[in-house]
């Protein structure tokens, strides 16, 4: 019994170094591991870096035969095994890189093609749309049709007017030349009037030989001879280097109308004071030869003029044999000088201000201000 109570109080003792001592266990396992970790890690590298540090016999092409012990015998061909697992993955590998490679290729492609047939399906798309649009609100068939049969009208009428205003230029060019050609005729008619026949002789154009007299014949029979009165004025007017008053004597011109023409005209007094404005000679010709010697001439008198002393300078040297002297006026006036600024500085006399009162520079208050504030306006409020 004592033994058992002895036990009871010691319990919690107990309890304490048990838990200590598992702490310490925990501790203690936990470190080992690591230990036995570091110490297998180093093992199995040590013996793999040995594995394959070996290297196979030149003639049978085996690994070399080592006095090892029995558990190692089985793996001295690891490093041949280890080569051929090391093909394998990177043969798989290799196999899935490129498998990742080819789907990104086919993908890439896959988009373009469609992107293509995309683009040529949106192109025959605007296509029909955009003929189907302009055909009907831009560019109507019906109404096109009509515009070029007016079109085809309008030029039918165009070439027909053209052809008639032509064939009508064509007909006055042919008269033109038919009128200078009877005038050249009626002019060498009447130059020709002399060789009209008479009574008693046949003319040249009248010749006996023949059935009917020549049509210059006739032509000179119908009007009348060139008159040398009448070539002179013709050679005057042609010649002006003729002598005496030759040429020809034109109309006056009608007189200005005072009303301003239309148009973008200037006002004729304008015009007229521009045209008939006064001779501006240029500056050699309003100038006067001897210009520059006269203004030389106008600068020595304008000098001479403003001129202080007349006297001609003399030199330095001699100067001192020509200075007079020269009195002062206190010294030559009669009356006395002043003592200004030794007894006074302003003179005053005291019998002239006898009877006036003192200046003073103190003035009274003003009446005006002794009562503000006390005074009311019409509104019955303080001012």
């Amino acid at each position: 019994m004592a033994d058992l109570e002895l036990l009871l109080l010691q319990i919690e003792l107990i309890k304490e170094e048990f838990i200590t001592t598992d702490r310490a266990d925990e501790e203690r396992r936990v470190k080992e591991d690591r230990a036995a970790l570091r110490i297998q890690s180093w093992f199995r590298g040590t013996r793999l870096r040995s594995y394959l540090s070996m290297k196979p016999d030149r003639e049978t092409n085996k690994p070399p035969v080592k006095t090892v012990p029995v558990h190692v015998i089985c793996v001295t061909t690891f490093p041949l095994h280890l080569q051929r697992k090391a093909t394998i993955i990177q043969k798989i590998w290799r196999g899935y890189i490129a498998r990742v490679y080819f789907r990104k290729k086919v993908k890439v492609q896959c988009f373009v093609m469609k992107m293509n047939f995309y683009n040529e399906m949106a192109v025959r798309i605007q296509k029909r749309w955009k003929g189907y649009y302009v055909r009907k609100y831009v560019h109507n068939y019906y109404a096109r049709k009509r515009y070029l049969e007016g079109l085809t009208k309008k030029n039918e009428q165009v070439r027909r007017t053209m052809e008639e205003f032509a064939e009508m230029q064509r007909n006055e060019r042919e008269h033109h030349q038919v009128e200078c050609e009877e005038q050249k005729t009626c002019l060498q008619a009447q130059r020709m009037h002399f060789l009209l026949s008479t009574h008693q002789i046949p003319g040249v154009f009248n010749s006996p030989y023949r059935d009917f007299p020549h049509e210059m014949e006739l032509q000179m029979k119908s009007i009348k001879p060139l008159l040398v009165k009448d070539i002179q004025q013709k050679r005057q007017a042609m010649d002006p280097s003729a002598p005496g008053d030759t040429f020809l004597k034109t109309r006056p011109l009608p007189p200005i109308p005072s009303k301003k023409p239309q148009g973008p005209f200037r006002d004729p007094a304008t015009v007229l004071q521009q045209r008939y404005r006064p001779l501006e000679p240029t500056l050699r010709v309003a100038t006067s030869i001897t210009d520059l010697e006269e203004a030389r001439e106008e600068l020595r008198r304008g000098e001479w003029r403003g001129r202080i002393i007349d006297h001609a300078f003399q030199p330095f040297s001699h100067a001192h044999k020509n200075k007079k002297y020269e009195r002062s006026i206190h010294t030559t006036s009669s009356f006395e000088r002043l003592a200004y600024g030794t007894v006074y500085f302003r003179e005053e006399n005291q019998e002239k201000l006898r009877g006036k009162k003192p200046f003073k520079s103190i003035f009274t208050t003003c009446n005006v201000f002794d009562k503000f504030g006390q005074l009311y306006s019409n509104a019955g409020k303080i001012v």
